[in-house]
């Protein structure tokens, strides 16, 4: 009895060992495969990211003329973003990843958030049994449009607050949410008999926060081992979360004897950025992790070109937002 209690004890912690051996060994898997994935959610959203900035930037202003104090101007307003090709596709080379290269090339361009649909497929293994997954497709927008509600109101010393807020809107398969606060200052108060038709000078700054949810064909990577089917990742969408600042030296004219105003800006914005892959899996929850250590800090340079036309307590605004995007922002206000 005593030898076959320690036979069986022996097998017990043999089995044990084999177990300990094959989860850590699925784990050192199951870490590469995250940083692999880590390079394609990172130049999958890095687009999206870039053209959120140039979204979140636009419409903060109509003029460089203060309110009067205590003047409020409500509007709604919507930016449309208008999407480059070369921010459309990315490069991905077999190379780059460990645990898995793509089928039939050592190279290919796939669609960025922003971009089309696919038929790339990626391949791999977890202990000789085969995995495959397909790249994965964009939301399919050469146009992005986002309608939100801003208000400002004039305060003494030449100087607008300016609060901007979106609920949770959707629009095909991209979501949006936004909310900001800025502060602009106008300049010409200390000229010496500036007039209101002269060339009108301010500052703005802003901080928003840019929520955009892209939603995507469910991508699903699973394997088979001792018997067993392990959900590796299912990735349906990629939420990138943003902070942004911005800072803008304004300038506009009003055309004498007209209800019309030009105006055009220079800025630059500063954006934090986190992105979240939406879905489960063993491993969802590790990429999402590493995703947290490409926060990233991005500068972006751009420069606005618009004008307003008045009509009465109305205002209809338009803006051209140039840079790595064009973004148009179209707006009507009312002013009490």
């Amino acid at each position: 009895m005593k030898k076959v209690l320690s036979g069986a004890a022996i097998l017990w912690v043999f089995s044990l060992s084999i177990n300990s051996s094959a989860q850590s060994a699925q784990q050192d898997k199951i870490s590469i495969f995250v940083n692999d994935m880590l390079i394609l959610a990172d130049k999958f959203a890095s687009p999206a990211a870039e053209g959120s900035a140039y979204m979140s930037s636009s419409g903060w202003f109509v003029s460089a003329q203060s309110l009067e104090p205590w003047q409020v101007d409500f509007s709604v307003q919507a930016n449309v973003l208008f999407v480059p090709e070369s921010k459309r596709t990315i490069s991905v080379s077999g190379s780059e990843f460990s645990s898995f290269n793509i089928r039939g090339a050592e190279t290919a361009n796939i669609p960025s958030a922003l971009g089309e649909q696919t038929n790339v497929v990626f391949e791999g293994s977890f202990f000789g049994e085969s995995f495959e997954f397909d790249a994965i497709d964009g939301v399919q927008k050469k146009v992005l449009a986002h309608p939100f509600v801003q208000a400002a109101v004039g305060l003494p010393l030449g100087t607008d607050l300016i609060v901007r807020f979106s609920p949770q809107v959707t629009v095909g398969d991209v979501r949006f949410s936004t909310l900001g606060l800025g502060l602009k200052h106008n300049f010409n108060q200390y000229f010496v008999n500036s007039r209101p038709t002269d060339f009108q000078f301010s500052i703005l700054a802003s901080y928003s926060n840019y929520d955009v949810n892209y939603a995507f064909t469910p991508v699903v990577v699973d394997y088979e081992f001792l018997g067993e089917t392990f959900l590796v990742a299912r990735m349906e969408d990629i939420e990138v979360d943003a902070d942004f600042w911005l800072l803008q030296l304004i300038s506009s004219k009003e055309i004498v004897n007209s209800n019309w105003e030009v105006f055009g800006a220079l800025g630059v914005t500063d954006s934090s950025i986190d992105y979240v892959l939406g879905g489960g899996g063993i491993a969802l929850g590790e990429i999402n992790k590493a995703l947290e250590g490409l926060k990233k800090n991005e500068v972006e340079f751009k420069g606005d070109l618009g004008f307003n036309y008045k009509a009465g307590n109305f205002l209809i605004s338009s803006m051209l937002t140039i840079g790595k995007f064009y973004n148009y922002n179209l707006g009507l206000h009312y002013r009490l």
